[in-house]
């Protein structure tokens, strides 16, 4: 089960990122059960209160249960969109008249369609035609911005002590997260259901070129980032965990707020949102603000479920990039969603075994044995929790070696965690590390409003957390094995390789 201590890309470096909370007292799920409330609203929301008095403050996490997973061709990196717009403002919040700003919006929507048809016109586009709909469609949006409150929302946020603002979209699920002083518990109920109750889609087509932006800079002009997106695609070829997050370049010129507001419509219903508020507050105080306030979400049914399940894959497929970069190495073979309870916790141990730090076996063998490697490591849960997805390694290598020693060292770890078990204690070692990783993660209240409210959606109990704790207890040499035989086979595996053309090619 994918949570903070997962690992991730960031910006051009390749690292495994580990929660570093400080820990708490009683852990355990009996002391947070006489702790946490759950109560599911006539609407289907539900919102989730867990009471931790040690300071004058909590922190919120709103779990969205749409991602890129919803999007299809042509609206690729809308989930993302309406998370920048989320942050716009309301009908009441970021506007200085809204009864005129409506108007020009719908002319902004109109103008935009008519240039958008002419500029894909296939056969007889007419050229002046199409720039002086441009114009049009730009003059509107002038006309629009007149009225706008540029960050209205996150103003009233900051003046009324809220820290941390932030969202984040993902390939199945969107966040929204900040804290508040706890006397302001009944203003964080209004923002936070009004921005999904009435949200606008001010300044959209300017924030979709920040959106582009976002998608130069970290993918289109990085290499990993490259490397990633053509990784995944060639790993995923019918889940939607093969298309960017971000979207594609043409989609992210072309849909409108018209299809945003279209997403938002079917996605952001009550059935689909879990909200966990984790501090100093108390049930019988937010419950009551929670139904005044997250109650007027109308009642509308939760979305099919994803149809699409990706075919068994049967051959080895590989991707190379030849960059003028640091090379890196790259292998993901598919596995089960952490839904699966019985396999997952043999997985996040095989995360531990192979990639925790200097005593894991891919750090000991390539790093320090072989020194082939500058950092070696692996993770599950690629790219996400919900669907199956891949368990990942890979491995940067140290000057004069390349990409194929890698491959050959990694493999040769593999061979030996199928053909050997893992001592026990090496195992009882694994397990202690795994169990306080995760533990690390109940630190703060951000870090359990996240997973508490990423248990109740996905597995629809927020115990799913210390569920996968006692589990990890049960976790056997045997399964280590098992698990690795069945899944870490040359049928199964993906490859991503940056070959380094500056290096390659001589100085």
């Amino acid at each position: 089960m994918r949570s903070p201590r997962a690992a991730i890309f960031v910006a051009g470096v390749l690292s495994v990122a580990l929660s570093s909370a400080r820990p708490v007292q009683a852990q355990d799920v009996s002391s947070f059960e006489k702790r946490v409330t759950v109560k599911v609203l006539s609407n289907g929301l539900t919102i989730l209160v867990c009471e931790r008095h040690e300071a004058p403050v909590f922190s919120f996490f709103t779990h969205v249960d749409v991602g890129g997973d919803r999007e299809y061709p042509g609206i690729t990196g809308l989930a993302h969109m309406f998370e920048h717009m989320a942050f716009k403002g309301t009908d009441k919040i970021g506007t200085t008249n809204w009864p005129a700003e409506k108007v020009a919006l719908a002319k902004v929507e109109a103008t935009y369609a008519a240039y958008d048809r002419e500029r894909r016109r296939e056969f007889g586009r007419d050229e002046a035609k199409v720039a002086r709909l441009e114009k049009a469609w730009k003059d509107a949006m002038a006309e629009a911005q007149k009225y706008v409150v540029e960050h209205a929302f996150d103003r009233i946020v900051e003046e009324n002590g809220g820290v941390g603002l932030n969202a984040f979209t993902g390939p199945e699920e969107t966040g929204y997260v900040y804290s508040f002083p706890s006397n302001r518990v009944e203003l964080w109920a209004y923002l936070e259901s009004e921005r999904f109750l009435h949200p606008v889609m001010r300044e959209f087509y300017k924030e979709r070129d920040v959106v582009y932006e976002e998608r130069r800079m970290r993918t289109d002009s990085n290499p990993n980032g490259r490397l990633l997106e053509q990784f995944l695609g060639t790993a995923f070829i019918a889940h939607p965990y093969g298309r960017p997050v971000v979207g594609w370049p043409s989609d992210l010129q072309t849909f409108s707020a018209t299809d945003a507001q279209r997403f938002f419509d079917k996605y952001y219903v009550a059935p689909n949102i879990v909200v966990a508020i984790v501090g100093d507050v108390k049930p019988s105080e937010v419950v009551p603000f929670a139904v005044k306030y997250f109650g007027r979400l109308p009642k509308r049914p939760k979305p099919e479920a994803l149809a699409t399940v990706e075919p068994p894959q049967h051959s080895e497929r590989q991707v190379i990039l030849h960059e003028a970069a640091q090379p890196l190495y790259i292998e993901g073979y598919h596995k089960p969603s952490a839904r699966d309870t019985q396999d997952e916790p043999v997985f996040d141990a095989l995360q531990d075994l192979m990639s925790s730090g200097r005593t894991s076996r891919l750090h000991r063998a390539l790093v320090r044995d072989k020194k082939i490697a500058a950092l070696a490591g692996g993770f599950n849960d690629y790219p996400g929790d919900k669907y199956p997805g891949l368990f990942v390694f890979f491995a940067v290598p140290t000057p004069g070696h390349t990409p194929q020693e890698l491959r050959d060292g990694i493999l040769a770890e593999l061979d030996r965690l199928k053909k050997e078990d893992v001592s026990e204690d090496e195992l009882k070692m694994v397990k202690t590390r795994v169990k306080t990783e995760l533990l690390r993660s109940l630190g703060d209240n951000s870090g359990l409003a996240r997973q508490f409210a990423l248990g109740q959606a996905l597995f629809g109990d927020w115990r799913a957390f210390f569920q996968e704790v006692d589990r990890i207890n049960k976790v056997t040499s045997a399964d280590i094995r098992r698990v690795a035989n069945q899944t870490l086979v040359d049928s199964n595996r993906n490859i991503g390789i940056i070959e380094s053309t500056q290096m390659a090619g001589g100085r």
